[in-house]
Formats: C-alpha cells, sequence, structure tokens
C-alpha cells in the first residue's frame, strides 16, 4: 500500500493504482477522452493531465501510477488550463456541428468541452475533406474523428479484425481503414464495437429511419415488425425506464403509435431456428463419419462475415439454418403472407436489432423471398427505434402494454435467452434432448453455458452419447477457438459463436453508456424472462407446430430447405474473389 494526497485528501491505495483510479476512489473525478480500461490507456488526449508536485510537467492520470508520499492536485489552474487547450485543439480539427450529430447529448467530448465552458475556439478550424460511404452499415465521419485510438484498440485486441490503423505521418497522422482504400473493401465484420467505444460521432450506423417512415405512410404497404430478442432489455435506457418498465409490450405499443400494422417477436422464429439448426445438428451426428465437425452456429451475421474474411476454410462447417432475422422474413413473405391472403411484395418487414450486421445481411443476394426481392426490407437498431420513437414526440413513460399479434407473435423462453451468449446452445440443447430422448429436460440442466466468459466448454448426456459443446463471445475469442481448431487441440460437436461480447445484448447497435459495458447488467433480464415463462421450449411453441404441420411439413424437409437455409458460400467477403 502507498499513501498519497489528493485534491487535500489523504488516501491509502495498493502500489501501482493509477492516479485515476486512486482520485476515483476519494471521489474525485478527472475527465478522460481516450480512456479505455484494460484496452486504450495511452494518454494519448491528455486530457486527464494531473499537477504533482516536484514534477515540472503535467503527468496523465490514466496512465501513470500513484507514489508513497505524492501530492497530486486534479483541478489546479496549470492542469485546468493545459486540459482547456488541449481539448480547444481536439476541436478545431472536429466538426462541432452537435445539432445534427447523432450523438448529441450522448458525446464524451461534447461533456469535456461543457464542463470545461469552452464558448468558443481561438485556433483555425482545420477539418479533415475524406468521405466514408453513406451506404454501407458502417459509417466513418472523418472531421469527428479525434483520433483517440479506441476503436483500433477494440477491433485489434478485443473483436481481432484489424480494420483500422494509424494512417500518415506528422500533421497528418489519423485513424484510417488498414490495408484497402475503402471500408466496404476490408473484411469488417460490422459488429459495431468500434461504434460503442467511440467518444464522438465519428462512427455511426446508416440511418434507414426515413425507409421506415416511407412504408409506414404508402397506403399500399402492410408494415410488419419483429422485435429481437435483446432489445427489450436495452430499448427503455435512454428514456430512463426500468427494465421492467422497458417490456416488449410497451414497445409493441409505441410501434403502433407509430403506425406499425402488425408488430411480432423474434423470439418465433429463434424457435423456429433452433427447430432447423437441432435437426441439422442431430444430422450430422447420425452420420458422423460423412461430417466435419464442429458445426458453428449461424444466427449472428458478425461471426459469419467474420469466419467468411479470416477463416473461410472453415465456412462448410457452419450451419446453412438463416439467422431467426432471416427465418422471419421468409415466413413472413410466404406463410403470413398467404394468411393474411396478400402479395408478398406489399409485406415490408421491419427487424428491429441489437447489430449492424443485420443492415449487411438482410441486403444479400441469397436472402430473397423470390431471387430478388428482400425477405426483410429494412434493419433497425436499438438507437435507430429510439430515434423514431422521440421523433414521433412518444412518451414512453405513458405508454401501456399491448399483446404482439398472432401467429407470429409468441417465442418461447429458450428463443428469448438468444441474446445473451451462450442462449443459442441452451435452447439448441433443451429441443435436442427432447428429439432424441422423446421427453423434456430440466429447462435449466443446461446452465454452464451461461455467463461472461468468453470461452466456455461442457459435455452434456444426450441419452447416451457424449455431447461436447462450446459457446464464444467476442471475435476476439473466436479467431483463438478457430486457432486452436486447427492445430488439433480441442474438439467440439457443436460451437456457438457470437461476434459481440456478451451476446447480442452487447451488440453494436445498442444504446452507449460511456465506459460502460452493459452486457453483464442486461443478460439477467432475459434468464429471468424465460424463467417466468410458462413456454420454455422451442418445439413447444404451438404456432410453430402449426407452421410445420400447415406448410413446412416437418424440419429439413424440401420446403424447409427452401425457405429457411441457405448457403453460406453463395456470397463473398471483400478480397475473396468473385
Amino acid at each position: 500500500m502507498v499513501s498519497c494526497t489528493i485534491d487535500g485528501k489523504t488516501i491509502s491505495v495498493p502500489e501501482r493504482t493509477t492516479i485515476l483510479d486512486a482520485a476515483k476512489k476519494a471521489g474525485i473525478n478527472i475527465p478522460t477522452l481516450c480512456f479505455l480500461r484494460d484496452i486504450n490507456e495511452i494518454g494519448a488526449c491528455r486530457i486527464c493531465v494531473v499537477e504533482v508536485e516536484g514534477y515540472e510537467r503535467l503527468l496523465t492520470a490514466c496512465n501513470n501510477s500513484v507514489k508513497d508520499g505524492m501530492v497530486i492536485r486534479t483541478n489546479s489552474k496549470k492542469a485546468r488550463d493545459a486540459r482547456k487547450t488541449n481539448v480547444e485543439l481536439i476541436l478545431s480539427e472536429h466538426n462541432t456541428n452537435c445539432a445534427i450529430c447523432v450523438r448529441s447529448g450522448n458525446c464524451t467530448l461534447q461533456r469535456v468541452a461543457n464542463d470545461l465552458n469552452i464558448l468558443g475556439v481561438p485556433y483555425e478550424k482545420k477539418l479533415p475533406i475524406n468521405k466514408g460511404s453513406k451506404h454501407f452499415p458502417l459509417i466513418r465521419d472523418y472531421d469527428k474523428c479525434i483520433k483517440c485510438m479506441r476503436c483500433v484498440q477494440v477491433c485489434d485486441n478485443i473483436q481481432a479484425s484489424n480494420v483500422w490503423d494509424v494512417v500518415n505521418t506528422g500533421a497528418k497522422t489519423t485513424v484510417d481503414v488498414r490495408d484497402v482504400y475503402r471500408l466496404e473493401d476490408s473484411k469488417c465484420a460490422l459488429c459495431g464495437q468500434c461504434i460503442t467505444h467511440c467518444p464522438t460521432g465519428a462512427l455511426h450506423e446508416r440511418d434507414d429511419t426515413d425507409r421506415v417512415l416511407d412504408a409506414l405512410e404508402d397506403p399500399d404497404k402492410i408494415v410488419v415488425a419483429q422485435i429481437a430478442p435483446a432489445i427489450r432489455t436495452a430499448w427503455g435506457e435512454p428514456f430512463g425506464l426500468r427494465p421492467e418498465m422497458a417490456t416488449v409490450k410497451r414497445l409493441a405499443t409505441a410501434l403502433r403509435l407509430m403506425g406499425f400494422d402488425y408488430v411480432f417477436d423474434t423470439d418465433f422464429s429463434a424457435d423456429l431456428t433452433i427447430m432447423e439448426e437441432g435437426s441439422e445438428l442431430l444430422e450430422k451426428l447420425s452420420h458422423p463419419d460423412a461430417n466435419k465437425f464442429p458445426m458453428f452456429t449461424s444466427c449472428c451475421p458478425g461471426w459469419v462475415r467474420y469466419i467468411k474474411g479470416h477463416y473461410p476454410e472453415f465456412v462448410p462447417q457452419v450451419s446453412t439454418s438463416k439467422s431467426p432475422q432471416q427465418m422471419f422474413g421468409a415466413i413472413v413473405k410466404s406463410y403470413y403472407a398467404d394468411y393474411l391472403k396478400v402479395d408478398p411484395s406489399k409485406i415490408f418487414c421491419v427487424s428491429i436489432m441489437p447489430c449492424l450486421a443485420k443492415k449487411a445481411e438482410c441486403a444479400l443476394p441469397t436472402m430473397t423471398y423470390d431471387g430478388t426481392n428482400p425477405e426483410v426490407d429494412v434493419a433497425l437498431t436499438t438507437r435507430e427505434v429510439n430515434r423514431l420513437i422521440r421523433s414521433e414526440h412518444i412518451d414512453v413513460a405513458a405508454l401501456t402494454e399491448t399483446e404482439l399479434d398472432e401467429p407470429l407473435g409468441l417465442g418461447s423462453g429458450a428463443g428469448n435467452i438468444f441474446g445473451a451468449t451462450g442462449g443459442v446452445m441452451e435452447a439448441a440443447l433443451r429441443t435436442a434432448y427432447y428429439l432424441v430422448t422423446g421427453s423434456n429436460p430440466d429447462p435449466d440442466a443446461f446452465q454452464d453455458v451461461r455467463g461472461m466468459d468468453g470461452w466456455k466448454e461442457a459435455t452434456f448426456d444426450m441419452a447416451g452419447t457424449k455431447l461436447k459443446v462450446a459457446v464464444v463471445n467476442g471475435l476476439g475469442n473466436a479467431g483463438k477457438l478457430l486457432d486452436a481448431l486447427k492445430k488439433g487441440r480441442v474438439s467440439y460437436h457443436f460451437v456457438e459463436v457470437m461476434a459481440c461480447p456478451g451476446g447480442c445484448v452487447g451488440g453494436g447497435g445498442q444504446p452507449i453508456h460511456e465506459n460502460r459495458e452493459m452486457a453483464a447488467t442486461r443478460a439477467p433480464w432475459l434468464y429471468q424472462q424465460d424463467r417466468n415463462m410458462t413456454l420454455r421450449f422451442c418445439h413447444e411453441n404451438p404456432y410453430i407446430q402449426a407452421v410445420y404441420r400447415d406448410y413446412l411439413g416437418k424440419p429439413l424437409s424440401e420446403r424447409a430447405e427452401e425457405l429457411l437455409h441457405t448457403d453460406q458460400q453463395g456470397w463473398n467477403m471483400p478480397g475473396m474473389g468473385d
């Protein structure tokens, strides 16, 4: 332990504690901009500078440790003036048109500048002239980048995608795409973690809300929405709604106020995914000599993009089952169109997802119902839906609950936990056990696959057959697992992969909270909802049973293969050839 004095307060902290953490323990806030704990502790922005007795120069608090007897002043005139000058220099190269920025009101730079009472910039403005594509799901605004390096570190060290890098030298040094000239030509998985860790609006998703509003105004369109499991854990956060109040049924009410004709639950198509993917796994296990293991889940399009871009040799082992988003789109443009007795082209399908990669997925040439028209017309992130709610002046605190529409609005608890890492695996195991034995297991029998650990393993007895599975979340962990498979160090039958740390609850399209990872906070709500539901098995969903009885026949039938499965090699990532 060492003792130090910070702003007149004497405290004791363990050796090697940073000044930033020591000050926090003392109840003293030191502003930061580039800092991300354990990821980006480089002091690049120099906003956290403090004055220390005996040192002529100011020290950055985020990466300098306290020493015994150190006397620190966090807000002296010298530190405050330097901090203000540093922010003003950053603002001189930053587009400060905050009123029309997607991060206005939720921008770290904006908050820091306001706290420093900066009312003008005394330096000449020099904004970058580079422009990113406005059509790619991930958009980079060069004139809002503050060169903090957060995106580089998250992409390299957490997601192992290596999309961003520092380019040029001297005054022209900036952050840009690595190896290629355009982001859309990179191997970006579109996980969106660079967005949720960017302190400004330099990175954001393509906004598709106008397309939805146009469809809502079109009298010839039947506009339907599907709400992903992870949305119900997060959509109320920006409005200050408690999780128990921010239910999927209240969101359904908000969507109907906007003009949506029908509101459904992606839990339904998550149940459908398990029926197909679980059957696919059991079919492979029944012919082990003819198949290569493990079989990988396919419900996360960010993961599919990653494996295609970085480990293409494993693509044949990815399940052919479409994601729940796309299965829903396929069913709504076929089975449900028949149910309504309308032409599929009249249905405009909107998916509300915690994810950017879903925007790219629904635009794939392999995701159409007739070879041309998309199964899902628009995928919106949670943030986009929140912006729609604000633009419609909806008072979320006054919303009452309304039931989701039938027959595609009912999902099981197993489908509900899809939004958390391990949820897909657990849901699959519940139904696989039933398909093998003819009886249901305890719905909580497979809890070993739960939790925030980046790489989990478990072995389960399925009626005498030992099934070895693994669950990984975060693409960096996926890369480690794939490397271990290549070297023969591990072997599994079935592997679930989610691109985002913590799974979809930590998705790149979720509400942003500065320096807070929310997945571990959001996931328990999905499990609590599962426990409170009477329907906890995908195969017991009566509407899933009806779809198979009246339309699909059985899992892996010819019609099910046509509608609910895809060719994972039917499209290419950049650099893979034509």
